[in-house]
């Protein structure tokens, strides 16, 4: 064995001489640790793919290495060592002005060393939470890019996956086996975050444009449910995102602009011999800078303003451990003014709506390294919102008459966690953890009513709300393993407690074929202003002793891995909903019908005696990467019903019965600087069910009325959407900088999509509000 790894080292050595003279080409470096223990693995054998003669290096004693003069384009890596499972990574894409810097983690075989032969892991639907075992997919950078339609938006990328769909072409809400959008968690280095985009509303958990910007994302994962139990407070999916280290040898910077912002981002050293570093960056509205610029861009008075800025500061390990901190902050305004002829198509017509929205997020993440593979993290965090809505009611010549609306909601909270990591062996790993948060609210809420103001909302105190974690994986062999856990969570302000089972297991029954299964009992708390809706005759709050939504998850699958380059995978789920707020007011009424726009409807005292339950199957096949194209094809076929408080099944808002996704990409190299791809994606799906209109009604109330007798019965027309992305890329032949320029065009087809109905009260009639139509999109970004 050492004369085979002698020899193999010579070989490397040679060939890294052999290619030091090109000087087209680009850096590779990372570290490799232990995926359990953070342990750096001393000596791990790392090659570039299909070179020849072969280009390698080993890892030093911090588990570092280095492959310098590697050339441009996509490239792949292989890294092996005794005792593991080898690592392949494809599709790493090699650009000047920027380092290709990995962090990469090996899992250790579970087989004794005096068995192992080759042992070869080049599984690529891994995740990167390996307690996952069904409904979870990791995500790259580059996939939020490349599938077209997804503009760098993680939730738009995701809508590509089977079992999922977003709700309307102008949001980025994604609807999860036909539950609300609410029900979905966002968490960010490890910490639960708030509504992560701009013009974002209480009680959603999507919006216009995203805050996330994707050049600073690494490998994340998404679940569809299951999922392990670490992640609480959720009944659908959760975004697990990580944001990356900045390159702590050099400085990069970064210009961008496209339709969603002008960005500038910067990354490089604070101390070259520590290896701590920065990364930042800054985007500001096109539309906004435009309008301020004295360019009319055609949005009238209904300029969406917004700004954002993101950081994250790397200490890592040393003597005290290890430090990160990180934080991502947002400020959103917008006016839809019918005195300006700018309300009515948004389904504002008559009145003229302010409407703003912050966010922001400081997170800090400090590991302990304790004995005996055993590591303690400490995750503290702030989180900050406000939102402020007035809207003004105008007279029947569009002149400003009396304020209809006022509303501030403002939440501060204080979190503060702590995760003990314990790998006994290699067949066995703990991980428990318990979350403190205090929270800080401010609602102020007021309506004109029966010629009067009411409140509705007045609040001003603290709340606490507890979460703790116990997961435990054991490997029976490579091929099997098998997740336990158990999720808590208490809310002292009603006493609600949820003790909730997890279970997953994993079966590699022959090569390339697994089947899994998974089990959960999920909760989520209701949305906090909810729980303060004041009556202003007997001046006391209704909904205050409403307990958790619940949710149960089953899921079965079945992984076919074709070829190194062919997936085939099929999930079927069933899940049942219960605890869900209902009213008396509104028989037909359920929570699980909200969540999808800027505004929730509420009821004084609700209770938790709403019902529903989510089935479906979904069949994903993908051909990543190789060879210069890849395709994604995904099938979801679903049920979502729902009982209210009168105890009569329907179907939920969400119910569109099925939706499928083809998208796929060709890329080819212009001579040894450029790249041109093009990538394409359709959609079609069953049409967003609605509530007709009570047409008297609202001609009397002068405003949208709803015949609540048939809710959710139709549908509108189906779902139908054609995007199309064209890339180039050129690597700069002098200097050490890099261009790329996109062409997104949304809906190349102008299909008129329905988004919603509205009420002309001049016309006296219902008037059909339609999605996106054809819309093409410029980005530019600068790497140097």
């Amino acid at each position: 064995m050492k004369k085979i790894n002698l020899f193999m080292i010579m070989i490397i050595f040679l060939g890294n001489i052999i290619t030091a003279q090109n000087n087209n080409t680009q850096t590779i470096r990372g570290k490799i640790v232990d995926s359990k223990t953070d342990d750096p693995i001393i000596g791990a054998t790392v090659i570039i793919l299909d070179t020849d003669p072969l280009i390698g290096t080993v890892t030093d004693i911090n588990g570092k290495f280095r492959l310098e003069n590697i050339a441009l384009g996509r490239q792949g890596i292989q890294i092996s060592y005794t005792g593991y499972n080898q690592v392949v990574m494809k599709n790493l894409v090699l650009v000047k002005g920027k380092q290709t810097v990995l962090n990469i983690k090996m899992e250790e075989s579970v087989t004794d060393l005096e068995e192992i032969t080759v042992t070869v892991k080049t599984d690529k639907t891994q995740i990167n939470n390996e307690m996952a075992t069904v409904s979870a997919r990791s995500f790259s950078v580059e996939e939020t890019e490349r599938y077209a339609g997804s503009l760098g938006d993680p939730s738009r990328m995701a809508a590509n996956f089977a079992g999922v769909m977003s709700v309307a072409d102008q949001r980025n809400d994604i609807v999860i086996r036909g539950n609300s959008p609410y029900g979905l968690l966002w968490r960010l280095d490890g910490i639960d975050i708030p509504n992560p985009n701009h013009f974002g509303s209480q009680g959603s958990t999507g919006g216009p444009v995203s805050m996330l910007n994707n050049n600073l994302l690494a490998n994340s994962d998404f679940f569809t449910g299951a999922f392990p139990a670490e992640y609480g407070n959720a009944i659908s999916g959760a975004f697990d995102l990580n944001m990356r280290n900045g390159n702590n040898e050099e400085y990069e910077f970064l210009g961008q602009m496209g339709f969603n912002g002008f960005e500038l981002g910067a990354e490089g050293p604070i101390n070259r011999k520590t290896g701590s570093s920065f990364i930042a960056n800054f985007r500001y509205s096109t539309l906004e800078l435009m309008s301020n610029l004295g360019i009319n861009m055609g949005a009238g008075a209904s300029v969406p303003q917004y700004k954002d800025f993101t950081f994250k500061i790397n200490l890592p390990r040393g003597k005290y451990g290890k430090l990160s901190i990180f934080g991502i902050g947002g400020l959103s305004y917008i006016e839809m003014l019918d005195s300006q002829d700018d309300g009515a198509e948004f389904g504002f017509g008559g009145t003229d709506l302010r409407y703003g929205s912050d966010m922001g997020v400081i997170g800090i993440n400090h590991t302990t390294y304790l004995k005996n593979n055993t590591r303690l993290v400490t995750r503290f965090s702030v989180l900050g919102t406000k939102i402020i809505t007035k809207m003004d009611s105008l007279d029947k010549d569009y002149n400003y008459d009396f304020l209809f609306y006022l509303a501030t909601t403002k939440e501060v909270r204080y979190n503060i966690a702590l995760e003990l990591q314990k790998k006994f062996n290699s067949k066995n790993y703990l991980k428990t953890g318990i979350k403190y948060k205090l929270l800080g609210l401010d609602y102020q809420d007021s309506v004109f009513r029966h010629n009067r103001y009411i409140k509705q909302l007045e609040l001003n105190d603290n709340l606490i709300f507890t979460q703790a974690f116990t997961q435990f994986q054991h490997k029976f062999s490579d091929d099997f393993n098998a997740n336990i856990g158990v999720y808590a969570q208490y809310l002292p302000l009603n006493e609600s407690l949820s003790i909730e089972p997890r279970f997953g297991v994993k079966w590699n029954i022959v090569p390339k074929h697994s089947i899994s299964a998974g089990f959960g009992m999920h909760s989520q708390l209701q949305v906090l202003p909810f729980y303060f809706m004041k009556d202003s005759i007997n001046n006391e709050y209704t909904n205050q002793h409403l307990d958790f939504n619940k949710s149960i998850h089953n899921v079965i699958a079945y992984d076919f891995i074709i070829n190194q380059n062919f997936r085939f995978k099929c999930e079927a789920y069933y899940q049942i909903v219960s605890n869900i707020p209902v009213s008396d007011e509104q028989a037909e009424f359920s929570m699980l019908n909200t969540g999808d726009d800027f505004t929730s409807s509420v009821y004084y005292n609700m209770k938790n005696e709403g019902t529903g339950t989510n089935y479906g199957l979904e069949f994903t096949l993908e051909k990543f990467f190789s060879k210069g194209f890849y395709f994604l094809i995904t099938a979801s076929l679903f049920e979502s019903k729902y009982k209210g408080a009168d105890e009569i099944e329907r179907d939920t808002k969400f119910n569109g019965n099925y939706v499928y996704n083809v998208l796929g990409g060709y890329e080819f190299n212009i001579g040894k600087n450029s790249m041109l791809a093009l990538d394409l994606k359709g959609v079609y799906a069953g049409g967003k069910r609605y509530i007709q209109v009570d047409i008297e009604k609202s001609k009397e109330e002068h405003s949208l009325e709803y015949d609540w007798s048939n809710s959710y019965e139709k549908r509108f027309d189906d779902y139908f959407r054609l995007n199309a992305r064209i890339t180039f890329k050129l690597n700069s032949k002098k200097r050490a900088l890099s261009h790329e320029w996109a062409l997104d065009i949304q809906n190349i087809t102008n299909h008129q999509n329905v988004y919603a109905q509205s009420w002309d009260d001049d016309k006296q009639e219902v008037v059909i509000d339609y999605q996106q139509g054809f819309f093409p999109m410029v980005t530019y970004r600068i790497l140097f």
